[in-house]
């Protein structure tokens, strides 16, 4: 089974995949002139600053953008940032970072179309919650004969949401709890599903509020730890950056632990990672964006484009950088996962080092599993209708203690599989509704430019 599953992970991971990653955001790069580097200050200015100020939100929706991004960063900024980043490069090599740059420079604009989307065709039920994601704008935006590919992506995002979020995150959370700090499994486990179904069961609105308060938090925490490391180890830097774009394009040897990589494998482990930590093309997060209080679609687009900034091109380069720095020979030892990334802040920090991967480890991988609540929900809501919403939450809480046992390369391989099949139809339809966005984006531009008032 194990084997089967590998070969899986490897057909959806292969050339066709990547292929699609590249051609769905150099898509609406183009057509957008490389919006998101172009206007990258536009976009930080509409996000990061304007989370600080105290504006009155504008349209209708249930969370304020700074629950929805929070929420949104909740799902995206796991574990991927810490123990996915760290079997990117232990398997595919220092190269595998290069790749993921590349997924998160053209995510920028994958995200920021999803979420769009995701806000322009969300509907309202009556009891006031709000619903959006490729279900709705597979059926709503390319109409009811596509309809059985939104309910294959939703039921698809059911079981992809069982894996990523409440399989590789306790995993990955009780494994660190085990080797830190000496915590049996099933007690790391047990705590995080009571606490997690306290509260899932308040609603879109709770979690909004708790994602709020603890996300920010801790991606402060990591990037200040992992600044630490990189500036007491600047005379690195050149090294560390000269591994990631010479590997990225020719063989890895074989070196201390280290297997060797291909290219293929090297963009493979890249890209397959990078796409799991920022979610850009997977149409999980737009769900979560589908909640918030917005004038219009492309503000909300923003905060998307923002979250693969923050997630991969900040946080995931200071795993990146930190295992590459810390020692020279800390990331080819043949460790693996969480581990590598423990023995980099270990090698810096000492014993705190533990501490401190421990209490991120915890702290992403348990905001996830809240985090990606919503999705599954909404996915939930969308195939079985609002009365069934209460059994599945239960049925949300049973895959972390399935995953005790597990080895650390069956977690990812399912992780590949599941992202591989919500990301296929998604992105597919993201090209086919191209044309919907641009006009929404050009229309947003222009009352912008202008100074036209665009709220309600």
């Amino acid at each position: 089974m194990g084997e089967f599953l590998v070969w899986l992970g490897g057909v959806l991971w292969g050339p066709p995949m990547i292929v699609l990653i590249f051609i769905t955001g150099l898509i609406f790069s183009i057509k957008t002139r490389f919006f998101q580097v172009r206007k990258l200050g536009y976009i930080l200015q509409n996000t990061l600053f304007k989370i600080f100020k105290k504006d009155k939100y504008t349209g209708e929706g249930v969370m304020t953008p700074m629950q929805a991004i929070s929420t949104a960063l909740a799902g995206t900024v796991g574990n991927g940032n810490i123990a996915g980043v760290a079997t990117a490069i232990a398997i595919g090599g220092p190269g595998a970072v290069f790749w993921m740059w590349v997924v998160a420079f053209l995510g920028m604009m994958t995200k920021m179309v999803e979420v769009s989307l995701a806000v322009h065709y969300r509907v309202k039920d009556d009891r006031g919650n709000f619903y959006g994601g490729p279900m709705y704008y597979i059926e709503k935006g390319l109409g009811p004969k596509w309809k059985f590919l939104a309910k294959f992506f939703a039921v698809m995002m059911i079981i992809g949401a069982l894996g990523t979020a409440v399989f590789v995150q306790p995993h990955t959370m009780s494994e660190a709890m085990k080797n830190i700090f000496n915590i049996p499994p099933i007690v790391t486990v047990t705590l995080s599903v009571i606490i997690t179904g306290i509260v899932i069961i308040g609603g879109f609105k709770r979690i909004g509020e708790f994602c709020e308060r603890i996300t920010p938090f801790m991606c402060l925490v990591y990037i200040v730890a992992s600044l630490g490391i990189i500036l007491c180890n600047i005379s690195r830097v050149p090294e560390a950056f000269s591994m990631i774009f010479r590997y990225a394009f020719t063989p890895m040897p074989a070196i201390g632990g280290f297997a060797g990589s291909t290219v293929m494998l090297t963009i493979q482990r890249g890209m397959a990672r990078g796409m799991f930590s920022n979610e850009a093309g997977m149409g999980s997060a737009p769900m979560v964006h589908a909640t918030a209080i917005t004038d219009h679609p492309i503000r909300q687009g923003l905060y998307g484009a923002f979250e693969v900034f923050v997630d991969t091109l900040i946080i995931c380069t200071m795993t990146a950088l930190s295992i590459l720095m810390a020692d020279p020979m800390i990331w080819s030892s043949g460790l693996n996962g969480v581990d590598l990334t423990l023995k980099a802040f270990n090698t810096f920090y000492g014993p705190v080092g533990s501490g401190i991967v421990g209490i991120a480890v915890l702290l992403f991988a348990f905001s996830t599993m809240i985090g990606y609540a919503i999705e599954y929900e909404t996915s939930v809501v969308y195939v079985f209708g609002q009365d069934k919403v209460k059994f599945f939450r239960w049925i949300y809480l049973i895959p972390p203690f399935l995953t005790l046992g597990k080895t650390t390369e069956l977690i990812w391989t399912v992780v590949d599989i599941s992202t591989g099949i919500v990301g296929i139809p998604n992105m597919l339809a993201l090209i086919m509704l191209n044309g919907v966005f641009i006009k929404l984006f050009e229309e947003f531009m222009k009352k912008e430019e202008k100074g036209i008032s665009i709220g309600k």
